[in-house]
């Protein structure tokens, strides 16, 4: 197990190299966040042996338990990266230190009620549906910019650093950019209205990373391609 997530986090950070050279970035303003969905605890401590330094989780359940067992004191960064039902905020701020699928008011409203009441700050992304597509969550691109300015208004306790999206299932790789390209878009408009640095894009995955890049990512959110197949 060690040396195959070792062969493929090599692979992998020097696919994010070339893809960040290519056009004229910096392999280090990539971040590389290791999905761990269905992944033990043991493939996680290899990867964080590793270097990988964030993972994301999904469920609000898994990620709960995965760190009851994580060893105290570890630097590891917990981000939420699935959706969040209003009803389990309390619980996902116990266990993420980042909710990066903030999608309606209501969520926003209530993790800022929680927060505030833990005396916390809480750094979160908006998600975005860049792709249209109604299996997935996210606002709609023209509704980004006015719930981002809801957010800083009304939500004191939550601190907004950009947008995460995931590209069109089974496109080709000019409809992927697209989506990319688009939340490029609704980042740099957002920065110019409100004079925020919101220096994250969360976008790309195993299959379409290269492309994330090259259309702006800062985070790339990759499982499969480091741990394998799920079993």
């Amino acid at each position: 197990m060690v040396n195959s997530i070792k062969d493929n986090l090599e692979r992998i950070r020097e696919e994010i190299r070339r893809a960040a050279e290519g056009c004229g970035r910096r392999e280090e303003d990539i971040l590389l966040v290791a999905v761990t969905k269905t992944r033990t605890i043991d493939e996680i401590k290899t990867a964080a042996s590793l270097g990988v330094v964030s993972v994301g989780e999904n469920r609000v359940q898994e990620l709960a338990e995965k760190r009851a067992l994580w060893p105290e004191g570890g630097s590891l960064q917990w981000r939420l990266i699935g959706h969040l039902q209003r009803n389990k905020a309390r619980r996902a701020l116990a266990v993420a230190g980042t909710v990066d699928s903030l999608d309606s008011p209501q969520l926003a409203s209530a993790l800022s009620r929680i927060a505030a009441e833990e005396d916390r700050k809480i750094p979160v992304l908006i998600e975005v549906n860049t792709s249209g597509e109604a299996s997935k969550h996210g606002v709609k691109p023209e509704e980004a910019a006015g719930f981002l300015e809801w957010t800083l208004e009304n939500c004191p306790s939550l601190t907004p650093e950009g947008f995460m999206t995931i590209g069109p299932l089974g496109g080709d790789e000019r409809e992927v950019r697209r989506a990319f390209a688009l939340l490029r878009s609704i980042g740099g408009e957002a920065r110019a209205r409100t004079g925020l640095a919101l220096p994250e894009l969360s976008m790309g995955m195993s299959g379409d990373f290269a492309w994330a890049i090259g259309e702006g990512s800062t985070m790339v959110r990759i499982g499969s391609s480091i741990f394998g197949p799920r079993g």
